[in-house]
């Protein structure tokens, strides 16, 4: 009797034991699962706060990246574009003109194919005044130095040409000119003029060994002109000089040309003509012609390293942008994953 006594007393014993137990246990379930609503729900909040703020980031960011990627390729077509540039301008240079000022000119030649005409009087004036004519039609005094050349067409080879070379006007300053007169007798043509063409230095002329290959080679470089007769033709020249690309300098004249009609006074004129012409320097001024290659490598050079430079700051921008963006994605993946294991 006293062993079923002591044995109900403790299985009662045991029983409200594991009632206190299992009270305790729920007691700690509900504390935790309270504090677990304390603290998830202030997480959630600054979380989606902090997601924001990292979405507009990442917005900005991708904005960035865009537009320095933008700007590298403007860079890459300016590298492209001056590169072009460049090779244009080389291969089509620009013309240069400049004006060399000389007290005087070298002498130049003056060529002329009087036909049957006879020349009758050739002086020198200067500050452009002509004494008034003496007996014209009539030979002169010839003051100036001429030379008589004989040589064969350089076009055709068969027609024998002559040619009357004289000393042009040297003193610019004094204003010389060199006064000519010539003398046709009656005549067949319609029309009478006499051709002339003009060289760059008659002391050349009088240097060369073979004065008709001289000649030859100057009617074939040169362009030749006219003038009439029964008028005064007043030659303005001027020089120029043009510079070639393989270093040669080629010499050319231009002229203005004024013409004045001469009044005969003579009784006995006839059927015959007289010319008057006359030489001058229009300004002391040589027009020197170049062309010059404006592309410059240096400039291109800097430009080229400027770009560059843009281009690899661009590029680091552009990897530190990305580098912040996964980084930027990897914490927030992290405190996610960490939410959600707390929750969890």
């Amino acid at each position: 009797m006293i062993r079923q006594e002591v044995s109900t007393s403790y299985e009662e014993l045991n029983e409200d034991m594991e009632q206190v137990a299992s009270g305790l246990m729920e007691g700690t379930e509900e504390v935790d699962e309270e504090d677990g609503s304390s603290t998830i729900l202030p997480d959630s909040s600054s979380s989606s706060v902090r997601f924001s703020k990292s979405c507009l980031k990442n917005v900005f960011s991708v904005i960035l990246l865009f537009i320095y990627l933008l700007l590298m390729a403007v860079a890459v077509f300016l590298v492209y574009q001056t590169i072009t540039d460049f090779r244009e301008k080389l291969k089509h240079p620009v013309m240069s003109v400049s004006y060399k000022e000389v007290p005087f000119y070298d002498a130049p030649g003056i060529a002329l194919y009087p036909g049957k005409a006879e020349l009758l009087t050739c002086k020198h004036h200067y500050y452009d005044y002509i004494l008034p004519l003496v007996n014209p039609g009539q030979p002169g005094e010839i003051e100036c130095t001429t030379q008589r050349v004989n040589y064969t067409d350089p076009f055709t080879n068969q027609t024998k040409k002559h040619a009357v070379i004289v000393q042009g006007p040297q003193e610019v300053k004094k204003r010389e000119l060199v006064f000519m007169q010539f003398h046709l007798n009656e005549t067949d043509q319609d029309f009478s003029a006499i051709d002339y063409l003009l060289f760059s230095s008659f002391q050349e002329f009088l240097n060369s060994a073979n004065k008709s290959e001289f000649m030859k080679r100057c009617e074939s470089s040169y362009s030749s002109w006219k003038f009439s007769g029964g008028f005064r033709t007043w030659v303005k020249m001027s020089l120029v000089k043009t510079k070639e690309e393989d270093g040669r300098e080629t010499v050319e004249f231009r002229q203005e040309i004024s013409v004045v009609n001469y009044i005969e006074r003579r009784t006995e004129a006839g059927g015959d003509q007289l010319f008057f012409v006359v030489f001058e320097w229009k300004d002391p001024f040589i027009q020197e012609v170049q062309d010059i290659v404006t592309a410059n490598p240096w400039n291109m050079i800097a430009l080229l390293c400027g770009i560059f430079l843009a281009l690899f700051k661009a590029a680091d921008f552009a990897k530190l942008s990305v580098k912040w963006i996964i980084k930027i994605r990897k914490r927030h993946l992290k405190r996610r994953s960490q939410v959600l294991n707390h929750i969890s």
